[in-house]
C-alpha cells in the first residue's frame, strides 16, 4: 500500500511543474515524460515536499497540475451513472472534495521520493487519436520495475490525464465501489459530506501519516 501510494504520488502530481514552459502542441508522452522527470527531481529536491509539508504540496498542486489534471472527468467516472443525477452544485462539490482528497492522500509520499526513475514506453497511438494510454514503469532501487500507466485525452486546452494506473489497478475503479456505497446510503450529498470528514481528518494530522 505504501508503495502504491507513492508511485501514486508520483503520477498524480506528474503534472505539477514546467507547466507554463510547455509548448501550445505537444504529443502526450512527450508531455508526461518531460513533466515526470521535472516533477521528480523537484520533489528530491524540495525540503518542504521532502519534509511532509502538505501546504507546500497543495500549492504545488494547485498552481501546476490543475491545467493537466481533468479532475471532473476522473470524479464523474468514479461516480458512475450517479453522475448524472447530481445537480451541477453537488457535481463541482464533488469534484472538489475528490481532488483534495487525492491531494492530501498522496502529498504524503512525496517525501518517500529518493532514487526512483521513470522509463516511459513508444506510445501506441495514430496522430488523430484524442484519446491514449501513456505506458511507463518506475524503476526502484529494490525490486522489479512497476508498471505506472495514464489515460490521456484531448481537450480544446490540451491533453489531459484522467485516470492513472498502478500494479495494474486503475484509480477511478479503485474509487467507484466505495463511492457507489456511499451514494447508496446518502446519496451525492452524503459521499460529499463522507469525503469532507476524511479531509478533515487527513488535514489535522502530518501529510506522511495519511492513509
Amino acid at each position: 500500500m505504501k508503495l502504491m501510494k507513492q508511485l501514486l504520488a508520483m503520477a498524480t502530481i506528474a503534472f505539477a511543474t514546467a507547466a507554463q514552459a510547455a509548448p501550445a502542441v505537444e504529443a502526450p508522452d512527450v508531455l508526461v515524460k518531460r513533466i515526470s522527470q521535472d516533477v521528480i527531481e523537484t520533489a528530491k529536491a524540495d525540503k518542504a515536499i521532502q519534509a511532509g509539508d502538505i501546504k507546500r504540496v497543495t500549492e504545488l498542486v494547485e498552481s501546476k497540475i490543475l491545467p493537466y489534471v481533468d479532475f471532473q472527468r476522473m470524479t464523474s467516472l468514479a461516480a458512475g451513472r450517479f453522475w448524472r443525477d447530481a445537480t451541477p452544485d453537488q457535481q463541482k462539490q464533488l469534484s472538489a472534495e475528490f481532488r483534495t482528497l487525492l491531494i492530501y492522500t498522496y502529498s504524503g509520499a512525496l517525501s518517500q521520493i529518493k532514487n526512483e526513475t521513470v522509463e516511459f514506453k513508444p506510445l501506441r497511438a495514430d496522430p488523430s487519436d484524442t484519446e491514449v494510454e501513456v505506458r511507463s514503469q518506475v524503476n526502484v532501487a529494490r525490486g522489479e520495475p512497476v508498471p505506472l500507466n495514464y489515460r490521456v485525452a484531448k481537450t480544446p486546452s490540451g491533453w489531459k490525464i484522467y485516470d492513472i494506473n498502478v500494479l495494474g489497478a486503475w484509480l477511478v475503479e479503485t474509487y467507484k465501489s466505495s463511492f457507489a456505497s456511499e451514494i447508496s446510503k446518502g446519496g451525492i450529498d452524503g459521499l460529499i459530506k463522507t469525503l469532507q470528514a476524511k479531509n478533515k481528518a487527513l488535514a489535522s494530522r502530518p501529510a506522511a501519516k495519511a492513509k
